[in-house]
């Protein structure tokens, strides 16, 4: 049994519950090196704190969960089946009939599928499993970095690649396209969620929607993308001009610049959380731009693009050695445009690394 298996079965020992049924795919895949995403088919792992575990999936996809290397019990069915069924007779032949707790992943088990885990084990008292797969998933070890350094490599690939591609008269998605389809060329799986890249005013929008938009001198133009590499995430973000920049956009440039080296600063262990948020959220409102930040300064980073920790100012948590999480101070004004700079971030030993490493001066594109 790996070692992530043997720490959710010692939890499982601690806390006296029987059983915990994970069914999100970012825990199967963090629990067994099996990567599905079922639609609405059900995929989940049965996890015991004394035997081994069951792997349930559509019958499709056994094989490849064999070829990814699990080794123990799998509950396959076809879509002709009820999968609860056949959940029902192996668990209670591998567990028994009778249980007392079942842990769950609250945030992510639906009503449907928990009152049928609950007509197995009627009696039984349900709690939460997600914290526990949280501080497991929270400290990444060598292996991970390595690839969230490679994931990261791939995302300064791209924003090079979007830079390069930027002409007056292009569209936002003209830009995404030539972005996606370099790194497919690299090898990347996927993005890590949908690119953005917004012109002029658009960039005042945190979330805006890339369209048909095209590039004139004076726009800023922002840039946030990730990929999905082995696995796992990246996410970067980086604002640049086009053609030329006024006083006050340079301004805002600095300011969110230095608010983000001020949350670096203070990146290393035993650091309380929410302490990175204020002292970013703090200088950005000393500046008078506080109103114009308008989000957490970042997220936790790994095989998925936003995980646990949050990081808002109101997370009292200490940082710990090995933490990959994301930096990302903004401010969005509009009629002027926004500037996000964003990093990924791992806690080491003394302080912090930078995973992502593009450029973060003042780039005025001609």
């Amino acid at each position: 049994m790996n070692q992530r298996l043997k720490n959710a079965a010692h939890w499982l020992n601690d806390q006296n519950i029987n059983l915990a049924f994970v069914n999100s795919t970012a825990n199967v895949y963090y629990f067994s090196s099996f990567y599905c995403q079922p639609h609405e088919r059900l995929l989940g792992l049965f996890l015991f704190p004394d035997k081994d575990p069951i792997l349930v999936c559509p019958a499709m996809e056994s094989s490849q969960a064999r070829d990814a290397g699990w080794k123990y019990g799998i509950i396959d069915y076809n879509d002709s089946e009820n999968p609860w069924e056949k959940v029902k007779s192996q668990l209670h032949e591998h567990n028994g009939n009778k249980a007392d707790a079942i842990a769950i992943e609250r945030e992510q088990l639906n009503y449907a599928r928990s009152m049928e885990l609950q007509s197995i084990y009627p009696e039984a008292e349900i709690t939460d499993f997600e914290a526990c797969a949280n501080q497991l998933r929270v400290v990444k070890d060598e292996k991970e970095l390595q690839i969230l350094r490679e994931a990261a490599e791939l995302a300064d690939f791209g924003v090079e690649v979007g830079i390069s591609a930027l002409a007056e008269g292009k569209s936002e998605v003209e830009i995404i396209a030539e972005i996606e389809y370099e790194l497919k060329k690299k090898g990347v799986s996927g993005m890590s969620f949908s690119t953005m890249v917004l012109f002029g005013d658009k960039s005042a929008l945190p979330h805006g929607k890339p369209g048909d938009r095209t590039l004139k001198s004076g726009d800023m133009v922002l840039f946030d993308l990730g990929v999905v590499y082995k696995g796992y995430c990246s996410d970067i973000t980086r604002t640049v001009a086009y053609k030329s920049m006024n006083d006050n956009q340079k301004e805002i440039y600095n300011i969110v610049k230095d608010a983000q080296q001020k949350a670096l600063d203070m990146s290393k262990p035993g650091t309380r959380i929410g302490d990175l948020d204020k002292v970013a959220r703090d200088y950005i409102t000393e500046k008078g731009y506080g109103e114009y930040f308008l989000h957490r300064i970042g997220h936790g980073l790994g095989i998925e693009v936003h995980e646990y920790p949050s990081m808002s100012d109101t997370n009292n948590e200490a940082m710990q050695e090995g933490m990959v999480y994301t930096l990302e101070p903004g401010v969005y004004v509009p009629g002027i445009g926004g500037v996000r700079i964003e990093d990924d971030v791992v806690v080491t030993k003394d302080g912090y690394e930078t995973l992502t490493k593009f450029s973060k001066e003042l780039l005025i594109i001609e």
